[in-house]
């Protein structure tokens, strides 16, 4: 589930600050832990599926930075996901690595290498907790690689995030090369994005590159959020096209209701469209405890009804 565009952006020297506990701090080095498990009954949409316990996320993220002086800091980042391995889907590995780079921060700039998000993964609005539709076009192309050089640049008001992804010459290494960026700011209480990406897998020698865009904007009335982005990919042949619409009630100062549609048009398919409902409780003495339910459908022919419930506890 992505967050909403300015309060998803984080720069990469703060991914483990907020609910992250310092394990260690003198000396000018802090070093934190992050953690994010989220365990749960679900049934996905689809023909034919049954009930089972979904383990997304199981998350352990490492946090390393050091106070250089001058507002200038060197930072390391070392995430681990257990999800797979829990969801009995590689069962010779007891984790998977998620994140590992390292990078150097002049105050509001920071540049990180390594294994890491694109800037295009902090586009959208889509707030469902389990997507059957990709969340966007960018996440239908690539969201991440592990030879990726970023730039992050965190103003009061304007955020800009760039990316690329390295053509590297290791068959170890290479999932793909390409170039992306992100911005974001709010206008008269709007808050705008926009991104765009060029990208090829390389999976063979006639990988087509794949240009992408999208742009997107959310209102904060007070009484409810609202939300919608339009993205479209291409690759010279096939055009593809994909919007969402949100809407987020905040029914209790604990609760949030989510409702949500989406909609992807590709050449050569049939339209889909999915809508969503969900609702999120937090528990006021623990904001990082929370318990949550969503139900959703597609309108593909003989797919039946989805609905997932469960918990999730953060630091």
């Amino acid at each position: 589930m992505k967050k909403l565009i300015l309060a998803a952006v984080i720069a990469a020297t703060t991914a483990g600050s907020a609910s992250a506990a310092t394990i260690y701090e003198g000396k000018g080095l802090t070093y934190k832990l992050k953690g994010d498990f989220q365990i749960q009954l679900r049934k996905d949409v689809g023909k034919d599926q049954n009930l089972n316990v979904d383990f997304d996320d199981l998350e352990l993220k490492n946090s390393v930075i050091y106070d250089l002086g001058n507002d200038m800091k060197a930072f390391g980042q070392l995430d681990f996901g257990y999800k797979n391995a829990a969801n009995g889907k590689d069962k010779e590995k007891s984790s998977q690595l998620e994140e590992a780079y390292v990078g150097m921060q002049f105050g509001n700039v920071s540049v990180s290498v390594g294994q890491q998000n694109f800037a295009v993964d902090s586009f959208g609005v889509d707030e469902q907790l389990e997507d059957e539709l990709k969340e966007d076009r960018f996440d239908a192309t690539a969201t991440d690689g592990n030879d990726v050089v970023r730039v992050d640049v965190n103003m009061d008001n304007f955020t800009l995030i760039l990316s690329t992804e390295l053509e590297a010459d290791s068959e170890k290494s290479a999932d793909g090369k390409g170039f992306d960026i992100f911005m974001s700011t709010a206008v008269a209480g709007v808050e705008l994005g926009a991104a765009y990406q060029t990208f090829n897998d390389k999976k063979t020698a006639t990988s087509p590159d794949v240009d992408v865009w999208g742009v997107s904007a959310i209102y904060d009335a007070g009484f409810a959020e609202f939300g919608v982005d339009y993205s479209k990919s291409d690759d010279g042949t096939v055009e593809a096209s994909q919007y969402n619409v949100i809407t987020i009630i905040p029914v209790a100062a604990t609760t949030d209701l989510g409702l949500g549609l989406t909609k992807v048009e590709e050449d050569g398919k049939d339209d889909v469209s999915e809508w969503y409902v969900n609702v999120v409780y937090k528990f006021p003495t623990q904001k990082n405890v929370s318990v949550f339910a969503e139900i959703a459908d597609t309108d593909e022919d003989d797919v039946k009804m989805g609905y997932l419930a469960g918990m999730r506890l953060k630091f």
